[in-house]
């Protein structure tokens, strides 16, 4: 029996793909369940429709996320945090602060969408590059810096002198 899959099924295909499976599985589990529907004529006539729309629109989310991409690894983000004399981050620089210094640039981007790479959360200062996921299989690489509260004030006393 054919069906068009309504979501994502582990080992048989995913959301929208025509698949063959037989006539008890789809029947008893797969239709009542809500993850497929039967591919009738009509059915696929629309599928059909459907996906030639989203192609057009999954164009314009491409487009969207390369731009986003581009303006992403153009971003300088400096993160501060209070620091031991050590230089041991108090706590830790997660993907939180990277988002929410992300917006202050005027980016949203979900805490959900970034990771730090080698480590689950910067606890030292220094550089760091994290993975941003623009869409599907778009990625930016962003590098940011962990600086001590102290750095950042002296870096703006002698900015502030300079202007002055």
């Amino acid at each position: 029996m054919e069906i068009i899959l309504k979501q994502d099924i582990k080992n048989l295909g995913n959301a929208d793909d025509l698949v063959k499976v037989k006539n008890g599985y789809a029947v008893n589990y797969l239709i009542p369940q809500g993850m497929a529907v039967m591919a009738t004529p009509s059915v696929k006539k629309q599928h059909e429709e459907t996906i030639r729309q989203r192609a057009h629109k999954e164009e314009k989310f491409r487009a969207d996320a390369e731009a986003l991409k581009a303006k992403l690894e153009t971003a300088v983000i400096k993160i501060v945090a209070k620091v031991s004399s050590r230089g041991k981050v108090f706590g830790s620089v997660g993907t939180i602060q990277v988002a929410d210094e992300l917006a202050k640039q005027g980016i949203d981007i979900e805490k959900k969408n970034i990771q730090i790479e080698g480590v689950d959360a910067a606890k030292e200062v220094g550089e760091y590059t994290a993975d941003i996921k623009c869409y599907k299989d778009i990625k930016a690489k962003v590098k940011f810096e962990v600086v001590s509260d102290g750095e950042a004030v002296a870096a703006e006393e002698t900015e502030g002198k300079a202007e002055a």
